[in-house]
């Protein structure tokens, strides 16, 4: 009998394949770290703190010209703030640009311009995309409800802040969403 050369395939030989380990694709990623997360917010404050930036310069310009007086009035400071403020209208614009760039970010893949500078995106549990109305509706609004009631909502706040400290690092948010925040 000879020996079979190389070039020549044994059709009894065991398969000649490359072997590689495979990662789990089904798994919710690598966690964003906790100072990413809150960089992600600082940043989101930021940015929407410049859209708004307008009308709070409109308003302390108004109120400065108003004087002491105007200063203690409520109504002369919404009024100032609010109705006769010239930079409101720049301040829509800004608004709905931001808006508009952060809709298209949570809607495309589950980031707040914040988290995209930042590298981090919110997906499900399970590792899948996290829908726009999931995020919006969950995770914002209702989280947001209890800001609406006093004493209730400093403990809220604080509740979901520490929560991130837990092993899973989901805050009470992500719990009522069922979603993680990992690295995109």
């Amino acid at each position: 009998m000879s020996t079979p050369t190389p070039n020549t395939q044994n059709p009894y030989a065991p398969p000649a394949a490359r072997v590689e380990d495979v990662t789990d694709a089904s798994g919710p990623g690598e966690l964003a770290g906790r100072g990413t997360r809150f960089g992600a917010i600082l940043l989101d404050g930021l940015i929407l703190g410049v859209a708004e930036g307008p009308a709070i310069f409109g308003g302390i310009k108004a109120l400065a010209a108003g004087g002491a007086a105007a200063m203690t009035d409520r109504m002369a400071i919404l009024s100032a703030m609010y109705l006769h403020n010239p930079y409101m209208p720049i301040t829509g614009v800004l608004f709905c640009i931001w808006a508009i760039i952060t809709i298209v970010f949570v809607a495309r893949n589950g980031q707040s311009i914040g988290k995209r500078i930042c590298g981090i995106k919110v997906v499900r549990t399970d590792g899948s995309k996290a829908s726009f109305w999931r995020i919006f509706l969950l995770r914002n609004l209702v989280n947001g409800i209890p800001s609406l009631i006093p004493i209730v909502s400093t403990i809220y706040f604080l509740v979901d802040s520490l929560m991130i400290f837990s092993e899973s690092r989901q805050c009470l948010h992500d719990k009522i969403a069922s979603t993680l925040v990992v690295k995109a």
